[in-house]
């Protein structure tokens, strides 16, 4: 038996740092949306009990290092499952670009051995088991339109998918979350989104109202240690986006437009400017309509 997820990149549409707790953890309120720019993950049992990862790009860990082996290890032994899996990770996703493609590949195996190995385990289970894998699980495993608070654990699906079209632009640098948050202060924060305005944009599809509430609270972070994206954000609004925004810690930048044949032009500007150009839509792995879920940090 073999079963295949899709695990969708995300994207911000708003991203807000708020405060650190004493601990040093960051406490967020953001709005997600996942796209159709996916990896692809299957998974096989293993009789002998081994939980083996493959992948189709040679630099990335297969061991501890990746969220998605740590996934099936988290499950393995909080179930006392004897059997294994064989996991097979089809990366399209850039990694390290603020897409949460690692992050998506864990919520992917968390969906797909909960089925295999028959755990019967809801989405708000799997969810709440993700909070101790990385910040950004816990909603992938929903994959849908969310808005996101605390420390990634708190996840209120939004219930829609927008009809609207997004030029995502990867840049060839790597951010790394974990040091870009370790020397941000938050008093050089000086962008934040308006959470409440991008909720009722996507609500009413007024993506006027949408574009008025979003901003990254990080983008001036990252964009001074990498000034070139703060050029691609300004080629995408002159090429006609309705927004341009960083993702996530970075460096991919998105632009977003209500009809795809502004986007197809966006696309074609930022073709010749970077390598790693994709044109994709709003997407979401779950029927409507959703419930919110929250669940605590353990």
């Amino acid at each position: 038996m073999e079963i295949s997820e899709q695990a969708p990149a995300k994207i911000n549409l708003g991203l807000d740092l708020l405060y650190r707790h004493h601990n040093g953890a960051e406490e967020w309120r953001m709005v997600l949306l996942a796209v159709g720019l996916a990896d692809t993950v299957r998974i096989q049992p293993d009789p002998t009990g081994r939980i083996q990862v493959t992948t189709n790009r040679d630099f990335l860990p297969v061991d501890q290092r990746n969220l998605a082996y740590r996934a099936a290890q988290l499950l393995q032994r909080r179930f006392n499952c004897q059997q294994g899996a064989k996991i097979e990770i089809i990366k399209r996703i850039p990694v390290s670009a603020g897409l949460g493609g690692g992050s998506a590949d864990a919520a992917a195996v968390l969906r797909g051995l909960n089925q295999l190995w028959h755990l019967q385990l809801s989405l708000a289970e799997l969810a709440q088991l993700g909070v101790a894998l990385d910040a950004d699980v816990p909603f992938c495993v929903y994959a849908t339109t969310a808005v996101v608070s605390g420390q990634g654990e708190r996840v209120e699906p939004l219930g829609l998918v927008p009809n609207f079209w997004l030029v995502l632009v990867k840049p060839q640098v790597s951010v790394s979350t974990t040091q870009l948050l370790a020397r941000t202060s938050l008093s050089q924060l000086t962008q934040h989104p308006d959470i409440e305005m991008i909720s009722a944009g996507l609500r009413q599809g007024d993506w006027h109202l949408l574009s008025r509430g979003m901003a990254n609270s990080l983008e001036d972070v990252t964009s001074r240690q990498y000034p070139q994206l703060l050029v691609i954000k300004e080629r995408m609004l002159r090429a006609g986006a309705l927004a341009a925004q960083m993702s996530g810690t970075g460096p991919t930048m998105f632009a977003l437009t209500a009809r795809q044949s502004q986007a197809k032009r966006i696309y074609n500007a930022m073709r010749g400017f970077c390598e790693e150009v994709y044109l994709v839509q709003p997407m979401s792995l779950l029927p409507f309509p959703i419930k919110s879920e929250r669940f605590s940090k353990k």
